[in-house]
């Protein structure tokens, strides 16, 4: 064994520099927090806008569903499949392409349309386009924020607080333009400006994250990082688990959204200025949430108790208390608590997700937990669906609070959701 040599002396009248330290800039973590707010915006539109004109020029609700359903099946195939694209050609390529893609996807709707007049198997192409494209993009730029967060000097709570409020604002805020454009100008010029919002988000990545230009991209086998990234969401329990309850959770939570809300909204309140009132609180209070989260995140140390009382509020809570008709100002409160509990759960899965997946397979199980999220979401609205229809909306409400609470208390029951606690 040899012993290491010292460090030599600085030389007489030859002064000792310590090492530069590394330069910090906040200039590329904003560029993707500006381009996921502008990217969600224009979903967001799209989501409303093809619907929309799915209605307009063919008058079936059936085809405008079977179109949702088939984007909806494009999403979470691209969210198992995109995340190896991510390690494979890089995160900031990616992300410009996916918004890119998307782009000439909504945007050939209206330039068909007004050409050759947009063949129904055509339109059924680009939402199977759209819905691919979409998902490798969101999991690029989530993938980016470990590494522009130590960066940009700030904490993981704060950055992921940054980038979901971001999104949460702009899909608030995206929604209410997109109906008003439809009423101005109709769906075909919405989709025209949803294609600009991908443009543009696409040229803020290329022109505001220069720091991943040299990213190392490792050339792996594609089938085999995908099976590496598989693997390790069977082997690591807790992000199993989180993947499992989130997948119920989102089920429950479509299904409120799509079904369960409107028929309470037409049936009991008689409204749907109301309807409207109890979204646009829920969003604006999480919006708040995450804000708060991001300000003092990074001093919570109990993650588990946190995440399980907000969990707790969003869903059992917030279910149980249509059972009991309590009038819209009680609902709107319960919903104001709810929202805000809400804003915290994103941001604080991302840190755990974060500090324990591996960074060469990060962007694989990132995208693999995605589309355990989003698969049970249309089955939900169906069962929802069916539900209402078979019992009615109070008994629905109830089924759903109980699910909900069941999923909930997983992290109280299981020993091993303790280690959200670990110090990442």
């Amino acid at each position: 064994m040899t012993l290491a040599e010292p460090a030599p002396l600085p030389r007489a009248g030859v002064r000792a520099f310590p090492a530069p330290a590394p330069v910090r800039t906040r200039g590329p973590l904003a560029a993707v927090l500006v381009a996921n707010a502008v990217s969600g915006c224009g979903t967001t539109m799209t989501l409303m806008a093809i619907p929309w004109f799915v209605l307009q020029t063919t008058g079936s609700a059936t085809q405008t569903g079977l179109v949702g359903a088939i984007e909806a099946v494009g999403l979470v195939l691209s969210s198992v499949l995109g995340g190896p694209l991510v390690g494979r050609f890089g995160a900031k390529r990616v992300s410009m392409l996916s918004d890119l893609v998307a782009a000439v996807a909504v945007g050939s709707i209206p330039l068909l349309h007004a050409t050759n007049g947009l063949p129904f198997w055509q339109l059924v192409v680009l939402a199977m386009v759209l819905g691919l494209s979409r998902a490798p993009g969101d999991t690029a730029r989530y993938s980016m924020l470990p590494r522009l967060t130590e960066l940009a000097g700030t904490t993981v709570e704060r950055a992921a607080s940054g980038y979901d409020g971001a999104g949460r604002a702009t899909r608030m805020l995206g929604g209410p333009l997109a109906g008003s454009l439809i009423a101005l100008t109709g769906p075909p010029q919405v989709l025209v400006i949803d294609a600009v919002t991908f443009l543009f988000s696409a040229l803020v990545i290329a022109a505001g994250v220069r720091h991943m230009d040299a990213e190392a991209i490792e050339r792996r086998h594609y089938l085999s990082e995908l099976r590496e990234g598989l693997s390790y969401l069977r082997s690591d329990r807790l992000i199993a688990a989180i993947a499992g309850m989130i997948a119920v959770t989102n089920a429950l939570d479509s299904a409120t959204i799509t079904v369960l809300m409107p028929s309470y909204a037409r049936d009991v309140l008689h409204s749907s200025v109301a309807l409207g009132m109890i979204i646009g609180v829920f969003g604006a209070c999480a919006l708040t949430g995450t804000l708060v989260y991001g300000w003092i995140g990074h001093r919570i140390h109990h993650r588990r108790l946190l995440f399980t009382t907000a969990f707790i509020l969003v869903g059992p809570v917030r279910l149980l208390i249509y059972t009991v008709d309590p009038g819209l100002p009680a609902i709107l409160l319960v919903v104001a608590v709810a929202g805000f509990a809400a804003g915290s759960i994103n941001p604080l899965l991302a840190v755990v997700e974060y500090g324990r997946i591996p960074v060469r397979i990060r962007s694989t199980v990132i995208g693999a937990i995605g589309a355990c999220a989003l698969v049970g979401m249309p089955l939900g609205s169906l069962l929802g669906g069916l539900a209402v229809e078979t019992w009615d909306v109070h008994l629905t409400f109830a089924a759903g609070g109980l699910i909900y609470l069941a999923a909930t208390l997983c992290p109280l029951l299981f020993p091993i959701w303790r280690q959200m606690d670990a110090r990442y």
